[in-house]
């Protein structure tokens, strides 16, 4: 069965296609509030994943959202635009997400500034996209791997408990998702964050 929004699925792939590799395109179904399609994927998203727009309020005639900034899991600097699709009717039935790695530009941040800069007031919508749980955490990982000079990929088990530990201490697990985005985070299976968690909570009962 086709998927009512495979239209739009060109648009992404030659989006991300044109700007390959800096740039990220994925198709939102809001019937179903899941990823339903994803090009050049530099992001833990895959398909079927919740999307978790179910939250976003969108005013009647709101066509694109952004530019916004984001944190990517890894600690690069996306700068991303939202666009709604709409059906014959005018209803909103899914949004497609471009979503630029900017972190090579930073040399040149002034003679780019014109395209980097976010000018605009945010609206509620946006601010949604820009803040909710999964940018959270990325913004934890981002700001923990920092400040002990190293990557999620260099990270033992030791290391990638202590990470587990300290955003667990942050509240970045109170997402109902959030264990499995983490665990596509770490390259770890969910059943390995569960276990992790669990111990956690029994130190802290103990």
């Amino acid at each position: 069965m086709t998927h009512p929004l495979t239209a739009h699925f060109a648009v992404a792939d030659g989006l991300a296609a044109l700007f390959k590799p800096f740039v990220e395109a994925v198709v939102h179904d809001l019937n179903t509030d899941s990823v339903a399609h994803v090009a050049n994927p530099f992001s833990p998203r895959e398909i079927g994943d919740p999307s978790d727009m179910r939250d976003v309020v969108l005013a009647p005639d709101a066509r694109v959202i952004g530019p916004y900034e984001k944190t990517n899991w890894d600690g690069r600097r996306i700068k991303s635009v939202s666009i709604v699709l709409r059906d014959e009717a005018g209803r909103p039935v899914g949004m497609l997400c471009v979503n630029a790695d900017v972190t090579e530009f930073e040399g040149v941040r002034r003679m780019l500034q014109a395209f980097l800069g976010t000018v605009e007031p945010r609206s509620e919508a946006e601010a949604r996209f820009q803040d909710d749980w999964h940018e959270r955490i990325n913004r934890f990982v981002a700001a923990w791997t920092a400040e002990r000079a190293t990557t999620l990929d260099r990270l033992d088990r030791e290391g990638r408990r202590a990470l587990i530990e300290a955003l667990h201490g942050s509240g970045g697990f109170e997402g109902r998702r959030a264990p499995a985005y983490v665990a596509k985070m770490l390259g770890v299976s969910r059943a390995t964050i569960y276990n992790e968690l669990a111990r956690l909570k029994a130190a802290v009962a103990a």
